[in-house]
């Protein structure tokens, strides 16, 4: 069942993305439209499946799940980037800096993020002026330097710490760089549908933080070519992960408890929340 869900919004947020970029031509379009491609939209998913729980209709919870994949798009272009992480593939193609050059790179991430604003903004959307500026002003927050781009500092200030972060360092860090717009998408249905978020918002705090420590556990566990670039600068930085800090099963045993802590914060949907907690589930069993 989750599977099958996951399919059906990748499917349907690529043709909204599609959409939504049908009328732009040049060099940085075509860029977007490379870096738009494949992924496991995740964030997609849980918009369609936060806004399914609350009786939206799939028109307008297809532009929403559009709008973070391509603000997510433009956070992974600008990531690549030779002054960020300098990486060469992106899901197993090379980055838009490589296959075009880093001026192209840049713009095409800016367009992406503007885009994501521009159908917030239209009343496809939703006809409710305020829902779209509600979007609009949490997913500005989520991204900005209250969420993703305080992330990113932090993480970069970490690579020339003079000691590894702690603990509590590195949550508030990866609740920014990772958990920030998992947490707007969990929570954009509700707002769609004019709910309260509150249990979405829990839901979504356990699991982009078991996301985060599933990722570390697959940099150790996973495909070494895939994860030796990042491991190498993370070492030479001398930067903690979850596992360094906590160790292999403490780290495992985390995020085990974390996905329950999803799961029981979505105990107000009852059964229609299955797919959203097999999704919990899904964040520390994948291989990618």
């Amino acid at each position: 069942m989750f599977a099958a869900a996951l399919k059906d919004a990748q499917t349907r947020v690529q043709i909204a993305l599609d959409e939504a970029m049908a009328g732009l031509d040049g060099t940085a379009a075509d860029a977007m439209r490379y870096t738009c491609q494949g992924g496991k939209r995740l964030r997609a998913f849980l918009v369609m499946e936060g806004a399914r729980l609350h009786g939206v209709p799939a028109t307008q919870a297809d532009r929403v799940a559009a709008a973070i994949e391509a603000l997510h798009a433009f956070s992974l272009v600008h990531d690549d980037l030779p002054c960020m992480d300098d990486d060469d593939l992106r899901r197993g193609n090379p980055t838009v800096h490589v296959k075009w050059d880093e001026a192209i790179a840049v713009l095409a991430g800016d367009a992406l993020q503007t885009l994501a604003f521009e159908i917030l903004a239209d009343a496809r959307t939703s006809s409710d002026a305020g829902v779209r500026v509600e979007l609009m002003a949490t997913l500005a927050k989520a991204a900005g330097a209250e969420g993703m781009v305080l992330g990113q500092v932090l993480d970069i200030e970490a690579e020339s710490a003079k000691a590894p972060l702690t603990l509590e360092q590195i949550t508030r860090l990866q609740a920014g760089k990772t958990g920030a717009l998992i947490e707007w998408s969990a929570c954009a249905g509700a707002i769609l549908g004019k709910a309260d978020p509150a249990p979405l918002r829990q839901y979504a705090g356990a699991v982009g933080l078991a996301f985060q420590i599933a990722d570390d556990i697959l940099d150790i566990e996973g495909d070494a070519a895939k994860a030796g670039k990042r491991l190498q600068k993370d070492t030479a930085a001398g930067k903690a992960t979850f596992v360094s800090l906590l160790g292999m099963d403490e780290a495992k045993a985390k995020a085990k408890s974390l996905v329950a802590e999803a799961e029981a914060a979505l105990s107000p949907y009852g059964d229609a929340a299955e797919n959203l907690k097999a999704a919990a589930r899904f964040v520390i069993s994948r291989d990618t």
